[in-house]
Order: C-alpha cells, then sequence, then structure tokens
C-alpha cells in the first residue's frame, strides 16, 4: 500500500517525526512518500492509497507556513480520496490556548474529503515531550497495523 506522509513543521519537531513514520511504515511492508513541502500535484503523482498527515501548530493555533498552501488546495480541489484510511499526529504546546489546533484543521479536513480514521489523531505534547519521534512510535505502529487490517 502507498501512503503519502504529508507534513508540515514550525522548528523541525514534525519533520522528524514525519521520518520515523517513513521508517515505521516501510518495515511494516509499505510504500511510504514523505516530502516536505509537497504540492498536491507532487501528492497526487503518487497516487496514494492511505494518508498520514503529521503536523506541529503555530502559537496562534494554526497550520505551520509550509503546510498551508496543501491545505488550501486540497480544499479547494477536493481529491478523490473518499474512503482512503487517514491519520494524523499533532503536535502542539498544551500551554497555548489552541492545543493541536494545525492538527485539528488537518483531521477535519480529510474526513471532509471522506477519508476514514484508521486511528483516533494522536496528540503530542511539546511541554511533556523532547523527543516526539520516539513518543510517536508505539501510535505509528499501531498505523501500520491498521492499515493491515
Amino acid at each position: 500500500m502507498k501512503v503519502a506522509i504529508l507534513s508540515g513543521s514550525v522548528y523541525g519537531a514534525a519533520e522528524e517525526v514525519a521520518q520515523r513514520a517513513v521508517e515505521v511504515l516501510k518495515s511494516a511492508g509499505f510504500e511510504p512518500w514523505h516530502k516536505a513541502g509537497a504540492s498536491l500535484d507532487e501528492v497526487l503523482a503518487f497516487a496514494p492509497e492511505a494518508v498520514l498527515v503529521v503536523t506541529s501548530t503555530t502559537g496562534m493555533g494554526e497550520l505551520p507556513g509550509n503546510l498551508q498552501d496543501l491545505y488550501y488546495t486540497l480544499r479547494d480541489r477536493f481529491p478523490a480520496w473518499s474512503g482512503l484510511p487517514a491519520g494524523v499526529v499533532a503536535l502542539g504546546d498544551s500551554s497555548y490556548d489552541v492545543f493541536c489546533g494545525g492538527g485539528e484543521q488537518m483531521r477535519e479536513l480529510l474526513l471532509e474529503l471522506g477519508m476514514r480514521e484508521a486511528l483516533p489523531m494522536l496528540r503530542l505534547d511539546a511541554s511533556e515531550s523532547v523527543t516526539p519521534e520516539d513518543d510517536a512510535q508505539p501510535w505509528l505502529a499501531e498505523f501500520a497495523e491498521a492499515l493491515s487490517a
């Protein structure tokens, strides 16, 4: 199964989680694809059979700048992904008013596209963790199992 990993990061932590996702999915026998700052046309050329979004959240509770263009393009072009499995790993800081708001935005959009959640969204709290890629590992393994089912 081809899994597109879409990512957006403010300081790089989400990119590290996305790279861990590539490793986990590859070792589980999937064909992961990840390119930071990818356009929708690049994603569509890969022809994903599942989508994983890994995103941090800005201090204002928004998506990072390097994921906003893809978000708006997805919303405007509405690719035919209905029924495909999806997952979201959201990074945030619970000391801010809008915890994991970027992940919530992406999750809502994927559901609007008709995708089905393979697992409930993972929320990683920067105030509790310094290694989000390690904290995401069990969820990523569970995500791979859910895709196999």
